[in-house]
Formats: C-alpha cells, sequence, structure tokens
C-alpha cells in the first residue's frame, strides 16, 4: 500500500512531465508493479482493459442484501450460504471480497449529560494486578466513586471484591464527603444486580439494605451503553495514569493512605470540566451543601460465614485456621470478620477473637486454646510444642525435618529447643536455628552454642532459667520442730539424760 500522495506523484508525472513507467519508479523507489497498477497500464504501456467477471459477481446482490438485514453475519456463515447457492470460489477469496463489502459501522452519536449538584454519584470496581501477602497471592481491587457533577473522587484499595467491601467502599465515600448523593449509577455488576431481564431487575437485598439506610436510590445503567458512567470510566483510566503507574507502596494500608492524599491533593487540584476557571475541589466545596445528610448511626458492615469445625480445634476462614475452645469441635459456628479482626460464636456467645490475617495457610491461635487443650489430652503435648516452635520461630521447623531423616528422637529436641525458646525469646532462636542449619547441624547443640555466642557479642546477661513446677516443688521450706515438747514430757516421767 502506497500513500495518497505518492499515488498523485505517479499520476502527476507520467500524464503531465510524460515521464516512463520506469524511471517514476526509480526515481520514487517503488516496484514498477505498483506504478502499473496506480496508472491501470498493461504490459505494453496501453490502458488496461476493464476488470473481468468474478464468479462472486452472480451472487453479490444476494450477499449485499443479507448484510444489509445482518450486518454481523460472519463471512464463514455467508460463505455456507453462497456454496449452497453453487458458488464454487475459494473461502479466502470470498472472505476477501466480502471485507470490501461489508457495510461500514455507523457510529452512534452521544448527548452530553449535565448532572445538577448533590444529584448523582458513579461507582465501579477496578482490577489493579495482584498483592503478595506471605503465601497468598491476593486480588488488588480499587473501588472508584465520582461524584457526577463535581468530579470529585473516592478511592480505597481491597484484596476483594466482596458485597462486604462494596458496601465499605460506599461508607467510605459518603463519609469523606460528608453527605450522599441521591442516586448511585452501578454497571449491572453482581454486587448491586443479581438478574435482570429487560426493565426487570433484580437488587442484591444487601445493597438495597444499604440504599434504604442511606436513602440514596441504586440505578444500574443500561446494558452496553458505556457513556451512562462514562465519569466513573474516565476517572479509573485517570486513576490507572496518574496515580497507580510507577507507584511503590509497602502494604495495602500504606498504599490507602497514599490514595488518600492523591484524592485530596492532586486529583483535586485538577481543572473542572464545566468551568475551567474552578478546581474539582472548589466544585465540590459548592456542591457538598446539596448532598442528603448522613444517618447518626453508621451502617454495620461485616462478613458473615458459617464454618465447621472439625476434630482439632480450629475453623477455616479465607484460606487460614483460627482457634477455637477443644469443646467446641465438630459444630457449625459462625465467623464475624471485619478488616482488622475476627469473632468466632456460637448464637450470641463469642467463642474467640482473633487478628485477621490474609497471608494463606496459617494457623492463629489464642494461647489458652491450646493450653487447655494440652491439660486435658497430656499426648498432644509434643505435638503442641512443635507447632509452637514453628509458629515462633519457622527454621524450627526444618531443624525437625531433618534431624528426623537422621533418626535422632524429636521428643528431647522439641525439649530442649522449647527452653531455648522461653529463655533467649522467639527472634533468639530463629536466628541461631537458621545459622544451625546454614552449617549443616540440625541438633540442639549447635542451636544452643550459637545462642550463647550471640549473647555474649550483644553483652547480654545470662537468661533466667525457671526450674519445672515437679523440681521447684521439692524446694519448699520446712519449718523443723520444736524439741522442748519431747524435754517436758522425759521430766514428767522421771527419766534421767544420763540413762
Amino acid at each position: 500500500m502506497i500513500s495518497s500522495e505518492t499515488e498523485a506523484m505517479i499520476l502527476r508525472y507520467f500524464h503531465a512531465e510524460h515521464w516512463k513507467v520506469g524511471t517514476i519508479a526509480r526515481q520514487l523507489h517503488i516496484h514498477h508493479s505498483v506504478v502499473r497498477r496506480v496508472l491501470g497500464l498493461r504490459d505494453d504501456g496501453m490502458a488496461s482493459r476493464p476488470l473481468r467477471a468474478q464468479m462472486i459477481d452472480p451472487y453479490l446482490p444476494f450477499v449485499l442484501k443479507t448484510l444489509e438485514e445482518y450486518p454481523t453475519l460472519r463471512a464463514t456463515r455467508l460463505y455456507e450460504m453462497v456454496r449452497k447457492r453453487g458458488f464454487v470460489g475459494s473461502q479466502s477469496h470470498f472472505r476477501r471480497v466480502i471485507r470490501r463489502h461489508r457495510p461500514a459501522r455507523r457510529m452512534e452519536a452521544y448527548l452530553r449529560l449535565r448532572m445538577l449538584p448533590g444529584e448523582c454519584a458513579q461507582c465501579d470496581w477496578g482490577s489493579f494486578g495482584h498483592l503478595m501477602i506471605g503465601r497468598a497471592r491476593r486480588p488488588l481491587s480499587g473501588f472508584v466513586m465520582v461524584l457526577a457533577h463535581s468530579r470529585d473522587i473516592y478511592l480505597r484499595f481491597f484484596l476483594d471484591m466482596r458485597m462486604e467491601n462494596f458496601q465499605r467502599g460506599h461508607l467510605g465515600a459518603f463519609a469523606r464527603w460528608g453527605g450522599c448523593p441521591r442516586i448511585v449509577q452501578y454497571d449491572n455488576l453482581r454486587s448491586a444486580v443479581l438478574e435482570r431481564h429487560g426493565d426487570i431487575i433484580r437488587f442484591n437485598p444487601a445493597i438495597i439494605e444499604l440504599a434504604r439506610h442511606y436513602h440514596f436510590e441504586p440505578r444500574p445503567c443500561d446494558p452496553g451503553r458505556g457513556n451512562q458512567k462514562g465519569r466513573v470510566e474516565r476517572a479509573i483510566r485517570y486513576i490507572r495514569d496518574s496515580f497507580f503507574a510507577a507507584r511503590a507502596f509497602t502494604d495495602l494500608d500504606d498504599l490507602n493512605r497514599q490514595a488518600e492524599a492523591w484524592c485530596n491533593g492532586l486529583a483535586c487540584e485538577r481543572r473542572w470540566v464545566e468551568d475551567p476557571a474552578m478546581t474539582v475541589g472548589e466544585a465540590f466545596a459548592r456542591e457538598r451543601a446539596s448532598l442528603l445528610a448522613l444517618p447518626d448511626n453508621p451502617y454495620p458492615v461485616r462478613e458473615r460465614v458459617e464454618v465447621r469445625a472439625g476434630k482439632t480445634p480450629y475453623v477455616r476462614f479465607d484460606g487460614n485456621d483460627y482457634s477455637i475452645p477443644h469443646t467446641h469441635v465438630g459444630r457449625t459456628l459462625t465467623v464475624l470478620a471485619e478488616p482488622e479482626h475476627l469473632r468466632i460464636v456460637e448464637g450470641s456467645c463469642v467463642l474467640a477473637a482473633h487478628p485477621r490475617s490474609y497471608d494463606k495457610g496459617r494457623q492463629i491461635e489464642a494461647p489458652a486454646h491450646i493450653e487447655a487443650l494440652v491439660q486435658e489430652k497430656r499426648k498432644a503435648r509434643a505435638a503442641a510444642g512443635a507447632d509452637r516452635l514453628t509458629h515462633a520461630a519457622p527454621s524450627t521447623h526444618q531443624l525437625l525435618v531433618q534431624a528426623a531423616e537422621r533418626g535422632d528422637g524429636l521428643g528431647g529436641i522439641v525439649s530442649q529447643l522449647l527452653g531455648y525458646l522461653d529463655r533467649y525469646g522467639a527472634t533468639e532462636l530463629e536466628a541461631a536455628t537458621a545459622e544451625a542449619l546454614k552449617r549443616g547441624v540440625p541438633h540442639p547443640n549447635a542451636v544452643r552454642l550459637a545462642l550463647e555466642r550471640r549473647r555474649e557479642e550483644q553483652a547480654r546477661p545470662l537468661p533466667v532459667v525457671l526450674m519445672p513446677h515437679h523440681i521447684r516443688a521439692h524446694d519448699v521450706a520446712v519449718r523443723s520442730a520444736d524439741l522442748k515438747a519431747y524435754d517436758e514430757l522425759r521430766s514428767a516421767r522421771g527419766e534421767d539424760d544420763h540413762e
């Protein structure tokens, strides 16, 4: 393919300057066949005859009429239809012909939508890759809500798109704005719309409860009408380019702090499209008075999940195990989870409360739960000790594995390492165990030597050793008996000391 400027030069050089085909091709650095095609010449230099008839010509009226009625019909289906009517040409040639005759797609014009102050906000999720938390690969999702009039943006990141986080995003946006818009527009996402048949819409009951509490109207966009929520779509694109691109952060909390600072800073300082003389922040300051007042009590948001406790005193939630009292194994319990912590309840009784973990495969334990089980099941002491070691100093797990491969007794090793844990602490035990493994000596003595060497290098005093309870019991002070009563008894009987 050559440009229209090159075609114009070929025609001018041939008809006005009377250059030969070879001269034009040589001067313009193109092939002579391209020059002949543009000029419509035969090999002898005479004007070419009209194009010969093609096999598709008798079928073109049928093809054009079918495409007029079904503009998106695929060429493979059209090819099968014309073959049944006698066409014997190849499919590749047919596809090239259809590409030239297919009607151009007509662009649809849209009216520019203008919103009154405080009337509407638009809401959607945006995907921003994944975030590694320990061994867990969590999806990083951004909740975005935009006031349609002032274009003020609320942005908060979550580790999933669950309904509870969708509600928390609403609460955060309303708290930021100090009010609530009268209408919140959604795409047809499952968090808002469960089912739709034309104008018949079945909303998610959770979003209906939220709307009833804050008195706004949830309004889904029409299917395939992206212009109805163009403000939030542009806001997500603006967030990707202006905020998230090449952004460095340590964890989710750090990312959300940076997002809040960006929303209050750069995003508010951009020009307002309705009046370039104003900023978005200034437009929002005028719009704030038009928002609905917030209720006195915020909407309670928590995840509620039914879980089943097995034979061990743990329940699994979101990929991690949380301890419960051993008296409640084998029961169906309820987890009430919030972003920072969770509770495990049975009816109205709270059985356990734990900090929430977003890692994967972790065991979050309350020491009282495990201690109660150990007291009842003495056989569980060794397993509980190894588990305690693994969670306090993860390197001890590899040491126990290598010791088992060598045929060493694990009970004594666990007891010694637990003693080191009590005396030196988890940090020192982890460092000393890693050093022993690095030296290739998976034995408690190597760990003890490393602990003592580190203690001497840091000039720390000797750790206080607490004797076991059964040994401390022998150290009870015994009061000596008073022998005066025996002397008085002998005197009363008249016995002499010399007898």
